[in-house]
């Protein structure tokens, strides 16, 4: 395994709790981490579908960590996702204000994360 296919690797196993504290029990945890009611269908639809999302990316990750074919595309995936979350935290930031410490922790990680699928896009060797 190269250190992009284990960087993705990383990056699926740290995504995975994320996913879970925002859709198996969004009533719950969003409450307990961030203050959030949660109370309606609609809510609770919603941020299981954010839980599909991130999900079905931690798979695509892990497909790429182990399928030498899929590791670039993987790897732009990973890129595309932690930098737009990440742009759209800053753009909340400009917005709205500072939120719970643990999401600046996020987007702190977003940035590096995106960041480091950068370097390692970058340092591959070019394909004609």
């Amino acid at each position: 395994m190269d250190r992009r296919q284990a960087f993705l690797l990383i990056a699926a196993i740290g995504l995975v709790p994320i996913a879970l504290s925002y859709g198996v029990a969004p009533s719950k945890s969003l409450g307990y981490l961030f203050g959030l009611s949660v109370t309606t269908v609609d809510g609770t639809h919603i941020f299981r579908a954010v839980m599909g999302l991130y999900l079905a990316l931690a798979c695509f990750w892990v497909a790429g960590a182990l399928k030498p074919h899929l590791t670039r595309a993987a790897l732009w995936s990973l890129v595309v996702f932690m930098l737009g979350l990440a742009a759209g935290r800053v753009l909340s930031l400009m917005l709205d204000g500072w939120p719970h410490l643990l999401l600046v922790v996020y987007l702190l990680l977003e940035l590096a994360f995106g960041a480091v699928g950068v370097m390692l896009l970058r340092a591959e060797p070019r394909q004609s």
